[in-house]
């Protein structure tokens, strides 16, 4: 396949380094993960040829690793028990992009896992959002979908402390300067970073939008513009995710998507925001326009599946640690028009812009993962007429609501258990994502924390 003379002129990497970096340029096939993390292989540029091809391999294994990079064959039965077999990295060519941090003239481009046998393996996070949005072209729907990802920015020395700390320039004498939201102080002092970022994005050509600092210190948010194409939004987040990355490692900082990487200070979250539009180009989800208990019943699919799919949106054991009462991460089973504090929000409910607002899932989600189980609950909504109960408004909320779990076990065996996980992810993906995610949760608890130690050895 012959790159278009258009990709090589928003090569950029002597505008976003200053000058390119050494070495001879690369193209870097990627996978995704279980846990949204990026494998691969890097060519040569010059033989990129059999990427384009369908001969690069990796074993299928490779999407089942845990957190820690483990198989987890004894629980799995996917790598070793069956002698570890290949599968195709499939290239999806849409995906391809510059990587302006690399020698001038690389690129990386995502790849979905297919067995051998030419099928989408089930273990495949794109595979998995395909097949849901293949069940709304059916219908002649296609979802409209813009991610909000939250990150931190912290201090390199990081694994010398073992805990992170707050730029240098975002701190007085070791203690962050105070809140930092919506200051553009904040956004200031880490300018050179954000422009890096922002290079990045452009030579990706990656619909990058608002920047704004948010609660936490070296806490920001980047806003992705809507894609009429699911798939392609969270392309866009993960590649944005490398983005922030990337640029911290020119700056000899690092970024983090973990949910909660301070206990004094804001989670970070990934906010998705959803619409549905016909053949026509119609907003389905116009309550003005179009069929008004719609809209209420796709937010009604959402919240009845949302304690099933809590997993997705919360997958490790840090991430139940955003669930605090009085955050604006959500811990009720809540619905408003407006409101920030409600797990399913409506910017707009009249007219083209239309939308909802998933606000549950934590900034360390998978994409794909949480894109297929938010429009799965939203499917639910479309093909029945669903009650989403009392709406949540700035001067009234309802008196009972059901909740979130605080616990990572108890949304382990939800999502074990769930007829809804099974028939968006599949019954294999349910019960490989469930086993895997059920040993990650034992071995949280059952390690002994330092806070264990200050607390109870002192005293008991």
């Amino acid at each position: 396949m012959a790159l278009s003379e258009g990709i090589f002129k928003i090569m950029t990497a002597d505008i976003v380094h200053g000058k390119a970096a050494e070495g001879e340029p690369r193209i870097e096939i990627l996978i995704v993960g279980m846990n949204g993390d990026l494998r691969g292989k890097q060519i040569p540029l010059d033989a990129q040829k059999k990427i384009w091809e369908g001969e690069v391999r990796l074993p299928t294994s490779t999407q089942s690793l845990d957190i820690w990079g483990d198989d987890n064959d004894d629980i799995t039965g996917l790598s070793l028990t069956i002698g570890d077999p290949d599968g195709n990295c499939l290239p999806d060519a849409r995906s391809l992009a510059p990587m302006p941090w690399a020698p001038e003239g690389s690129l990386h481009v995502l790849a979905t896992m297919h067995e051998l046998d030419g099928s989408p393996s089930f273990m495949d996070p794109r595979a998995i959002l395909a097949a849901v949005l293949k069940r709304y072209d059916e219908r002649g729907l296609t979802p409209v979908v813009a991610t909000e990802l939250e990150f931190y920015v912290v201090e390199p020395d990081w694994r010398d402390t073992g805990r992170p700390s707050p730029p240098k320039s975002l701190s007085y004498r070791g203690e962050p300067n105070g809140f930092q939201l919506y200051d553009m102080s904040a956004v200031d002092a880490l300018d050179d970073y954000l422009q890096t970022v922002r290079a990045y994005a452009k030579a990706q050509s990656l619909p990058a939008d608002a920047t704004t600092a948010e609660f936490g210190p070296g806490q920001f948010e980047i806003n992705l513009l809507h894609r009429p194409d699911a798939l392609a939004a969270a392309d866009d987040c993960i590649y944005l995710k490398r983005i922030v990355e990337q640029a911290a490692r020119k700056h000899n900082l690092k970024s983090t998507c973990m949910a909660k990487p301070y206990s004094d200070h804001a989670g970070s979250g990934l906010h998705v925001h959803a619409s549905i539009i016909d053949k026509d180009g119609r907003n389905i989800l116009d309550a003005k326009g179009g069929e008004p208990k719609r809209l209420k019943s796709v937010c009604a699919g959402m919240l009845d599946t949302m304690r099933e799919a809590q997993l997705v949106f919360a997958p490790f054991a840090n991430s139940y640690r955003r669930f605090q009462p009085g955050s604006f991460a959500p811990v009720d089973l809540t619905w408003g028009t407006g409101h920030r504090g409600t797990a399913i929000r409506i910017p707009d409910a009249n007219g083209p812009a239309a939308r909802i607002e998933h606000r549950v899932a934590g900034a360390d989600a998978n994409p794909y993962l949480l894109l297929a189980a938010i429009l799965g609950g939203m499917l639910l909504g479309l093909d029945n007429e669903l009650d989403p109960g009392e709406e949540t408004t700035p001067s009234h909320a309802p008196e009972k609501t059901e909740r979130l779990t605080h616990d990572f076990l108890t949304a382990v065996e939800a999502f074990r258990a769930s007829p809804f996980i099974k028939d968006v992810f599949g019954e294999r993906y349910q019960k490989l994502y469930g086993d895997t995610k059920y040993k990650e949760a034992l071995a949280y608890l059952r390690t002994v924390s330092d806070f264990d130690y200050r607390t109870y050895l002192p005293r008991i």
